[in-house]
């Protein structure tokens, strides 16, 4: 994956760590994009703590996955809720510089990650197609009603001792009330982290490509 640094609006620097799938450089297809938000821990100016987990692990373990990746990093003391504006630019910015089908763009991302994909989804609910969130949650109930037309497909563990197991359950209880369809897997037997089984789990991949705008 590389490493990349860009200045935003204000003077706001952000690093992120790109993946381009096996055949883009050899096709002129448009390639589905996938932006995924990491958790607390890899918060820093170490860009390599994005690795440690989630879609980056998955590919810098082999794996080739069919989409275009951006995997920011969230500077030390910030929350990823703070940062939309500028990932809502990173993406765009990425939309036109590379070849994006913009009809499956997804969102998907871990603890703090998952927070910062449902604030990220009601700022900008007209971006995706679908999202992925590990073990999240939402500060405001009423992001249920701006998230319920995205595709939603949620992952927890059941005896989470970090991020309560019911903070998925409420989200998922909300979009519902308001007409939504999300889906819900709860693992019995994990705590916080939901995510390495969820990211080794090709169906998970798949749904998400099943779903375009």
């Amino acid at each position: 994956m590389r490493h990349i640094k860009k200045t935003f609006k204000g003077n706001y620097e952000l690093e992120y760590l790109l993946y381009l799938p096996e055949g883009y450089e050899e096709s002129n297809k448009e390639w589905p994009l996938m932006l995924f938000l990491h958790g607390a821990g890899e918060r820093g100016d170490d860009i390599n703590l994005v690795k440690l987990h989630g879609v980056p692990k998955v590919i810098e373990g082999g794996e080739e996955l069919p989409f275009i990746v951006i995997a920011p990093q969230c500077p030390e003391g910030l929350y990823w809720d703070f940062t939309v504006l500028q990932l809502e630019q990173l993406i765009e910015g990425v939309m036109s510089e590379l070849r994006v089908d913009n009809k499956r763009v997804y969102l998907t991302g871990l603890s703090m990650g998952g927070f910062g994909a449902y604030a990220l989804a009601s700022y900008r609910p007209d971006l995706f197609a679908a999202m992925v969130v590990i073990c999240g949650g939402v500060a405001y109930a009423k992001r249920a009603e701006l998230i319920k037309d995205i595709p939603l497909w949620a992952f927890h563990g059941e005896m989470d001792n970090v991020v309560p197991v019911e903070k998925s359950i409420e989200v998922v209880g909300e979009i519902k009330k308001v007409g939504g369809e999300p889906k819900l897997t709860i693992y019995p037997d994990k705590r916080h982290d939901s995510w390495t089984a969820t990211y080794e789990n090709t169906e998970v991949y798949e749904w998400l490509l099943s779903h375009e705008k």
